[in-house]
């Protein structure tokens, strides 16, 4: 059967969904089951999850990742808190306002050179405590791996926490694209996370293989106090629950978010790799994860996009984000680098 899509590298929300995690789907697609959690199958997934994180975690899975973010968020301000977040930061610039909207907070963000937050850049925020006509800073939002494709390690993930806690704060990590960071890094997924001080996590799969689903992970048990009717109000209590349970099954078991996003950020290297020796490309951003960005001479922009659909990051700059997925094979990046060449070619 011929494809529908072409493969682009706009991002790896577009890619489609991995076999695995169909199958899973499909496997526990029979018969009836207790709804809106309490089946069989999202009581493993939770064991598995604190399996992985720890056994004194709580772990709640919704549909969408902003919505992960914006309850995660709601669960431990008051709308007359701040947090604190860089100014790249999806929940600053892709949710549409909605973390403002739903936990009245306001949001407070700082310029990066490289979409990682430092204490330095925090700092600027970090005033008018208990005094009544200002918010009151709250939490620091990470996001993990950055929206320049970054990825903090270990040690600067503690570092923001220890802050965050030394001024009665808590640490949010925005983890949409958690494996790739974790394979960037060659650790396991608790030990830059809970270990690192980390309060409240969103961990998505969806960018990597899964058809939809994320999980909000409490590594303090109290914070979620109450949360079973936060996540109910925020209309993210799944009837079929089994369906994102047994997706993050499969996902999690046998190592398969590490093969997927192992392989997402090797396309990266070679795509950075190809394009580096390309006459007027530039990389901008290091390439720690499945993002490349770039300068490319403006006019072969809208040529190449005719191809390989991608976004513009920075008009003013003609700096572009290409993106690889699980599915991203060679061959696709030899032919989009192939036609950048001659783009190049015939532009010179």
């Amino acid at each position: 059967m011929e494809t529908m899509f072409t493969k682009g590298f706009a991002s790896d929300n577009n890619s489609g969904v991995h076999p695995s995690i169909l199958k899973a789907i499909n496997e526990v697609n029979q018969g009836h089951t207790i709804a809106y959690g309490d089946d069989p199958v999202t009581q493993r997934a939770i064991e598995r999850f604190r399996q992985i994180f720890g056994s004194n975690i709580e772990v709640y899975f919704v549909f969408i990742g902003s919505a992960a973010n914006v309850l995660g968020l709601k669960a431990i301000t008051q709308p007359h808190n701040a947090i604190i977040c860089a100014e790249t930061a999806h929940i600053n610039v892709d949710e549409c306002g909605a973390p403002e909207r739903f936990t009245g907070c306001k949001l407070l963000s700082a310029p990066t050179t490289n979409g990682k937050l430092t204490i330095d850049a925090v700092k600027k925020h970090m005033h008018g405590f208990g005094f009544q006509h200002h918010s009151q800073p709250k939490v620091i939002s990470i996001s993990q791996v950055s929206e320049l494709g970054t990825v903090y390690s270990a040690e600067e993930v503690k570092a923001l926490a220890d802050y965050a806690h030394s001024h009665g704060m808590l640490l949010h990590m925005d983890g949409a694209r958690l494996a790739n960071a974790a394979v960037s890094l060659g650790v396991d997924f608790k030990q830059f996370t809970g270990d690192a001080g980390v309060d409240v996590l969103s961990f998505g799969g969806t960018k990597n293989g899964m058809m939809y689903g994320e999980a909000i992970v409490f590594f303090n048990p109290q914070l979620a106090h109450d949360f079973l009717f936060t996540r109910k109000q925020g209309l993210q209590l799944a009837s079929k629950m089994r369906y994102i349970s047994a997706q993050f099954l499969a996902y999690l078991e046998d190592g398969q978010w590490n093969s997927t996003a192992s392989h997402a950020n090797a396309m990266a290297q070679l795509m950075a790799k190809r394009v580096s020796g390309i006459k007027g490309v530039t990389i901008t951003q290091p390439v720690q994860a499945n993002a490349v960005f770039a300068t490319i001479p403006a006019e072969l922009i809208q040529p190449l996009q005719k191809e390989y659909f991608f976004y513009i990051w920075d008009e003013d700059r003609s700096e572009v984000r290409w993106m690889t997925s699980w599915d991203t094979s060679e061959e696709d990046i030899d032919r989009f680098c192939s036609l950048l060449e001659r783009l190049v070619q015939n532009y010179r």
